[in-house]
């Protein structure tokens, strides 16, 4: 098997490796990986390899949910079999997850959504595939899934069904709520609020943003590659809207530091003048959400409702593509979410099209 001569050549190389990595795992939040000698290895050389800090973050807290999981059942991780992990993923699907709290104190939710389970069992099956290669198991019980009847050799079907829901896109009304909300927001937030819509970004993308990622004079913004979750540079337009705001923010931040670097930066009495972290960034727009009574807005709907506006003025979808930084267009078909009533215009318009059309030609054949 591939791997290290020795342990003591495999510990010294992540050492090394830990030491010059930019990205340093948080040891605090997942205490069971730091003190698993080889789950810790395994995270030191994904950071050296370059994965971003939430992919990072996201390993660490799925293989601290299964090594604890395997500690309960007191089985050793590295010895754990297709039935532990069966057991493991039941768990999942079943673990209380309180959304409000009734009477009895029970949750009226229970489960990990599904979106979750696929990640902690994709960072599991990473953790088992690096024990094979370090020659410590020879098979991975969690897999990629089986073959599945009906289906191509690359369609298998994944050890737990993967859901594809349409993203919840916003209605005017609630957009409205939201711009409300933000007109009263620091200048910070309505210049992150303006711009996570323009351009399309992602919360990382648009925490990431450095004063040298713009191009001032023609309002063109870069996502950089190293922070794009395709780790796909991309140069983005942005509005005049975004653009005064940012022109008046970048005054406001030499109050803070006259050093170049990061765009958005915290005013906290305990971080201020340095970076804005996503974390923060997430906290702002739950805030927002809650004063505009609007639940179910995230960091993310600002994507999700610009790709679906370019979409419903027009843009092909090769276009929206570029624009949002995905490699496959079948990516950009599951941003894309036309409503009902969108569909129902479109619908419309073809049908009038088609009964003038028909009307046309009767009248022709019968005038």
């Amino acid at each position: 098997m591939g791997g290290c001569a020795s342990d003591q050549s495999c510990t010294l190389t992540s050492m090394s490796i830990e030491s010059t990595s930019g990205v340093q795992p948080r040891w605090d939040r997942f205490p069971l990986v730091a003190a698993h000698k080889i789950a810790r290895r395994q995270l030191i050389v994904e950071a050296g390899l370059g994965l971003s800090p939430n992919t990072i973050e996201a390993y660490g807290r799925a293989r601290e949910d299964f090594l604890g999981f395997c500690a309960g059942q007191k089985i050793e991780p590295v010895k754990a079999n297709r039935e532990v992990v069966a057991l493991w993923v039941r768990d999942l699907l079943h673990r209380p997850t309180a959304i409000t709290v009734d009477k009895t104190g029970s949750g009226s939710r229970s489960g990990l959504s599904n979106s979750t389970i696929q990640q902690k069992t994709t960072a599991v099956r990473l953790f088992f595939e690096y024990l094979i290669d370090q020659g410590l198991c020879t098979s991975n019980p969690v897999g990629y899934g089986r073959y599945a009847p009906g289906r191509s050799m690359l369609g298998r079907r994944g050890l737990v069904p993967r859901h594809r829901k349409l993203p919840w896109i916003p209605g005017d009304e609630e957009w409205q709520a939201m711009v409300r909300a933000a007109t009263s927001a620091p200048l910070r937030n309505r210049v992150m609020f303006c711009l996570a819509y323009d351009a399309a970004l992602r919360r990382e993308e648009l925490c990431s943003l450095a004063i040298d990622d713009f191009d001032f004079a023609h309002r063109i913004l870069t996502v950089r590659a190293e922070v794009a979750k395709g780790r796909r540079q991309r140069m983005v337009p942005y509005s005049e809207t975004s653009a005064l705001l940012l022109t008046a923010y970048l005054k406001h931040r030499r109050t803070l530091t006259i050093r170049p670097g990061a765009t958005f930066l915290s005013e906290s009495r305990r971080n201020r003048g340095e970076p804005i972290t996503i974390w923060t960034w997430s906290k702002a727009v739950e805030e927002l959400s809650t004063v505009a009574e609007v639940a179910n807005f995230t960091t993310h709907t600002f994507r999700h409702l610009c790709l679906t506006d370019l979409a419903r003025s027009g843009w092909d979808i090769h276009e929206i593509a570029v624009f949002a930084g995905h490699r496959s267009i079948e990516t950009t078909k599951d941003y894309i979410h036309l409503s009902a009533r969108d569909l129902a215009a479109k619908v419309q318009k073809g049908m009038d099209q088609l009964h003038a059309w028909r009307l046309k030609m009767l009248g022709r054949a019968i005038g």
